[in-house]
C-alpha cells in the first residue's frame, strides 16, 4: 500500500471573513423579497395580460413591491460595505471588486425609484 504523504494547506487568504454584525433588515430579508416578488409577479403577470400601467392592480403592486424591493436593496448595500472594508486589510482587489458591486447596487436602487415614480405617474 502506498505511503500519502500530507502536505500543509497554504497560507494564503482566507476563502472569507465572517460578518461582525447583522444588518437592521436581516431576520426579515427572506419574507421581504418573497412580498416583493409575488408583487412584481403579479404585476407582470397583469401587463402581460393587457392591463395598463394606469390599472389599479399595477399600481397597488407597484406602492407595494417598489418600496420592498428598494430597502431590500439598501439592506444588501450595508452588507456589501461591510464587507468590501473588511476584505480591504486582507485582500486589498476582493475589496475593491465589493464596492463595485456596491455601486451596481445603488444604480440599481436608483432605477427602482425613477422607475416607481414613472408608472405610478402613468
Amino acid at each position: 500500500m502506498p505511503v500519502l504523504e500530507r502536505q500543509a494547506a497554504p497560507a494564503g487568504t482566507p476563502r472569507s471573513i465572517p460578518e461582525t454584525a447583522p444588518t437592521p433588515l436581516q431576520k426579515h430579508y427572506i419574507n421581504l423579497s418573497a412580498i416583493a416578488l409575488v408583487a412584481g409577479a403579479v404585476a407582470i403577470t397583469a401587463l402581460e395580460t393587457g392591463s395598463t400601467l394606469a390599472s389599479p392592480l399595477v399600481k397597488l403592486c407597484i406602492l407595494v413591491g417598489s418600496p420592498i424591493l428598494i430597502l431590500t436593496t439598501a439592506d444588501a448595500s450595508l452588507r456589501i460595505w461591510r464587507s468590501a472594508w473588511a476584505w480591504m486589510p486582507v485582500n486589498r482587489n476582493r475589496g475593491l471588486f465589493r464596492l463595485a458591486w456596491l455601486v451596481a447596487a445603488a444604480v440599481g436602487m436608483d432605477v427602482f425609484a425613477v422607475a416607481a415614480v414613472l408608472a405610478l405617474a402613468a
